[in-house]
């Protein structure tokens, strides 16, 4: 299967997985999602897990936790949505209750001033991970600025990612402005799945062209790439990802929280989890179930 062909496959995959949210709150106690523990400690319960569609990282992740809650006897809904801003919002309103690819502190820094009095953050999982502007390794630029020299040779394009991100806001509004960036090009809002079968076409035909991506992210295993530098650190410092739940879902779902709070991915492990999901079972749930069977030791820690 082309690349490109898995991407499409993917995309339609993940449009299968995104599973509406059925509101059943009853006297079970819990959030209003189903059977949660609450404040009677009950064991099991319904936990709805969120995840923007095209961000492999929490699909990755969220596939992951799935299994794992799954395993230890509690029901999953799975929301996948357009954007970041869903999301954010569905916590909020307590009809997510965990989202588990927050980047942090920098590009979701809109939505945590925005819902933060709404939300806990159970802390990092991975440290470094950063975004990017990224172009074939046979470019011969190396940095953001030297886009300005031959503005034609992308097509007075950066190719971009779903609008609502924190990638595309950045860039939009200090990348662009700052770089002078925004006489010359055009910032394409896309989706990770468009941009990257663009990526692969123009690779395909020995092309220059440049794209926003982010570290950690398979695509860097796919493809001979080099991010370009970013002198004036306008896409900001290295971050990491945290899992971000719902107010109060700490005291309702506590051994959960106590599991999601100690969570931790080193570079190794998170790279067999994406590629396991995304390159071996085109954005499939199996994936994380066949990482999780070959680290059993990882969740036998985690869960004691």
């Amino acid at each position: 299967m082309s690349t490109s062909s898995k991407f499409l496959k993917s995309t339609a995959l993940l449009s299968v997985l995104g599973l509406t949210l059925t509101a059943c709150g009853d006297d079970e106690g819990g959030n209003g999602n189903g059977n949660g523990n609450g404040e009677n400690g009950e064991e099991g319960g319904t936990i709805t897990l969120g995840y923007i569609e095209g961000w492999t990282d929490g699909s990755s992740t969220t596939f992951l936790w799935q299994h794992i809650l799954e395993e230890q006897g509690y029901d999953v809904e799975i929301e996948a949505l357009g954007d970041a801003a869903p999301v954010y919002q569905g916590l909020a309103d307590g009809d997510i209750d965990v989202y588990t690819s927050a980047w942090l502190p920098v590009t979701h820094e809109s939505y945590l001033e925005q819902f933060g009095d709404d939300l806990e953050d159970l802390g990092s999982y991975y440290e470094g991970a950063v975004l990017t502007f990224a172009v074939p390794e046979y470019t011969d630029i190396d940095s953001i600025p030297e886009l300005l020299d031959d503005p034609a040779a992308f097509d007075n394009r950066v190719v971009g990612i779903e609008a609502g991100s924190g990638h595309m806001d950045v860039t939009s509004n200090t990348v662009f402005p700052e770089y002078g960036l925004d006489e010359e090009f055009d910032l394409v809002e896309s989706s990770t799945a468009a941009m990257l079968s663009e990526l692969d076409n123009a690779i395909d035909a020995e092309e220059d062209i440049v794209v926003t991506l982010w570290r950690p992210f398979w695509a860097y295993g796919n493809w001979d790439l080099k991010d370009l530098e970013d002198p004036d650190g306008l896409l900001g410092a290295e971050e990491t990802l945290n899992i971000v739940t719902h107010d109060g879902f700490s005291e309702e779902f506590p051994e959960v929280a106590e599991w999601m709070a100690d969570f931790d991915l080193t570079d190794e492990q998170y790279a067999e989890l994406e590629d396991l999901v995304v390159n071996e079972y085109d954005d499939g749930p199996e994936g994380a179930v066949e990482w999780a069977e070959n680290n059993q030791d990882v969740i036998d820690d985690l869960i004691g």
